[in-house]
């Protein structure tokens, strides 16, 4: 008699018919992730239209500031149950195994085609249930957002239900990119209603996702500049915060900033600002040039990239290791991948190219820029990921350059044409 072959865990992803979330477990452990963080991360909630009260199967949309935004969307809104979508690779980490299964999560291979996620949120839909997603894709870098993956105004219209939002504010500031310490302080969340069906009938795909990235966008550092909430950063606002902001706005180096504690300054020159409990950034003596807040700062450093990348000869390479995930167990503490190879990782106007070795052997791969229009980031900005033929890629960089690659791999794809493109809003404020 045959034996069995062993599925992997992307077969088993891949067969699984994903249910509505079971109704009283979903509530049971909602209202006690409500008792849990509501007063911690000090939540408030409004209510611009109560989706409580919607009947009809829909779709809850949010713009993602944390990796805690599942708390800051779900809990408002019980007892609504909602499948939400998370990231393929997700799905491979042990720590999570338990809760996505008992809740259904759906998973999604972000920045790339994922036809299986489709057919899943149409059986949901078509059962009665709801479903929420996060169209940015991943949670904020910058503290500000990112602009709607490619397909969400389609998707959107596809569907043909209502539309509903959570709009947070001050997530990013309770979970920077930059560092995996939490620093619990202020979250408000607006919870109202985007789109109803004649709607998504009468506006094109463009149009949706244009108001999605306007209604949407949120600069945390912008809104606390002006509120002044504090956050419990226990001396630590700065710790980390070089590896988002590598380059110095005063002598115009990259990748000399460092950060400990509550201070972020440049190794070269000594330019550097103290960052307080409220994230507000004072200059360490009346020389420094210090922009207004982290974001402004972060989209200096862009424009820098961007200038860059208009030099037809412009080519970045750095040092990687080469991370892909299991085939048959899930990675344990907290990982996000299994180190196989290690090599260089170039990008140039043509894409971006890998040369190095894989499980012990040469390997190679080319993906061109209008494949790689934006990346993942599954922690911090310690490492990141694309896909490859369909593959989950990780590369750790070697050094604390992982902004700078990630800066130049989406304006590479902009300069090119590329359907993502920045915020209509930015380009018309920089004409």
């Amino acid at each position: 008699m045959a034996t069995k072959e062993k599925l992997t865990i992307d077969q088993k992803l891949k067969q699984k018919q994903i249910k509505k979330p079971p109704y009283v477990i979903y509530n049971v452990l909602g209202r006690i992730w409500k008792m849990l963080f509501f007063k911690k991360y000090g939540m408030h909630v409004t209510y611009k239209d109560d989706v409580r009260k919607e009947k009809r199967p829909h779709i809850m949309i949010s713009n993602h500031t944390s990796r805690m935004d599942y708390i800051f969307t779900g809990t408002p809104i019980l007892p609504n149950t909602y499948n939400f979508v998370a990231g393929y690779n997700e799905f491979f980490r042990s720590h999570l195994k338990g809760v996505f299964s008992l809740l259904q999560i759906i998973p999604k291979k972000n920045f790339t085609p994922d036809f299986y996620t489709i057919k899943e949120v149409s059986r949901i839909i078509k059962n009665g249930g709801n479903v929420a997603i996060y169209p940015e894709g991943m949670n904020s870098i910058s503290g500000a957002n990112q602009p709607v993956a490619i397909g969400t105004g389609k998707f959107l219209k596809h569907f043909k239900v209502p539309v509903y939002y959570s709009y947070i504010q001050g997530g990013h500031l309770t979970c920077p990119k930059y560092t995996l310490d939490e620093k619990p302080g202020r979250v408000d969340v607006t919870i109202g209603k985007m789109f109803e069906v004649e709607d998504l009938e009468r506006l094109s795909a463009e149009q949706i996702e244009d108001i999605l990235n306007d209604k949407l966008y949120q600069d945390d550092y912008k809104w606390n500049k002006i509120h002044k909430y504090k956050y419990k950063t226990n001396g630590k606002a700065a710790d980390g915060l070089h590896t988002l902001l590598f380059w110095c706005p005063k002598c115009g180096k990259q990748l000399t900033m460092t950060s400990e504690g509550n201070v972020i300054k440049c190794t070269s020159c000594g330019n550097g600002a103290t960052v307080d409990e409220t994230y507000a950034m004072t200059p360490l003596n009346s020389d420094c040039v210090i922009p207004e807040t982290q974001t402004t700062w972060f989209n200096m450093q862009r424009d820098v990239i961007k200038k860059e990348v208009s030099d037809p000869n412009f080519s970045y390479t750095i040092d990687v290791k080469l991370g892909e995930l299991p085939d048959y167990e899930p990675l344990k503490d907290q990982k996000t991948s299994e180190i196989v190879g290690e090599g260089k990782l170039t990008v140039d106007l043509s894409g971006m190219t890998y040369d190095g070795t894989r499980n012990g052997e040469h390997y190679t791969f080319h993906l061109n820029s209008s494949e790689v229009p934006t990346m993942g980031m599954c922690t911090d900005i310690s490492r990141f990921y694309t896909f490859v033929n369909g593959k989950f890629t990780e590369f750790y960089p070697t050094t604390p350059c992982t902004e700078k690659f990630f800066l130049s791999v989406e304006e590479v794809h902009r300069a090119n044409g590329g359907k993502w493109q920045d915020f209509k809003f930015n380009k018309e404020n920089k004409q």
